[in-house]
């Protein structure tokens, strides 16, 4: 059984949802240190045809505190009008504005205290209506040993029972470090990373910018046509042993 395991991040793009979409078991990385300006509280749009981030704000705490499942949004900003407006004003024209902005409206009205808590529900929502089906988890709820970095991921896929797991091609700077396939190779769990070429998909604006949060795919295909995009980006996963060949030159 294959596991994936990302941190949640706030409006995820395409490649994200290809993940949740391959693994039999998608846990949510939510009990490790946010880092500032991360993707956990900001991602991209397409604002008249430029990159324009939307961003949440969150209340500084003391370092114990920013674990992302802890780590509370600051509602005295009043970033909810500052995003619907932007949204609106960005995306009122496309194809499938209603429909997709009346689940944003839905998700925001919730005003999650936590920001793990507002991306997660947005992920599982968009999961839902476009079909992906992969049982999620939270790393917060799951009995493992304590750890960092690849043995702290090995660890939650053995309290899982997955023996096979699916990495994002940026992990492998830390996983690969040491020695061969890190702490998966160690705990004998076959590791894999993640291969996805960015869809182009039918596009409102003249030039097409990838690589934006999943609404604007929303947006332009709408609920029911974004999962067959989605998976038209997958590609074979790549084993450790070729990708450190192939692209790490290792």
């Amino acid at each position: 059984m294959k596991a994936g395991i990302m941190q949640p991040t706030f409006l995820p793009w395409l490649g994200y949802f290809a993940m949740i979409d391959k693994v039999q078991r998608f846990v949510y990385l939510d009990d490790v240190q946010l880092v500032k300006r991360s993707w956990q509280v900001r991602n991209k749009i397409n604002f008249q045809n430029k990159e324009f981030f939307l961003s949440v704000p969150v209340i500084k705490q003391s370092r114990n505190d920013m674990l992302i499942c802890k780590v509370r949004i600051d509602y005295e900003q009043k970033w909810i009008e500052k995003h619907l407006n932007t949204i609106k004003h960005s995306y009122s024209k496309y194809p499938y504005f209603h429909e997709v902005f009346s689940l944003i409206e839905q998700i925001y009205s919730e005003r999650y205290e936590f920001i793990a808590d507002l991306n997660i529900a947005i992920i599982n929502k968009i999961c839902k209506l476009i079909g992906i089906t992969t049982p999620c988890y939270r790393s917060s709820d799951i009995v493992k040993e304590k750890a960092a970095k690849d043995e702290l991921l090995s660890n939650i896929c053995i309290s899982m029972g997955c023996n096979e797991y699916l990495s994002a091609r940026g992990s492998a700077d830390y996983i690969e470090a040491v020695n061969p396939g890190g702490a998966f190779s160690k705990n004998n769990i076959a590791l894999y990373y993640q291969n996805y070429e960015h869809p182009t998909y039918k596009n409102f604006q003249k030039e097409f910018i990838p690589f934006l949060s999943i609404v604007d795919l929303l947006f332009n295909v709408g609920f029911d046509n974004a999962l067959e995009v989605i998976r038209s980006g997958n590609r074979d996963d790549i084993h450790y042993i070729d990708f450190r060949k192939n692209y790490l030159n290792l």
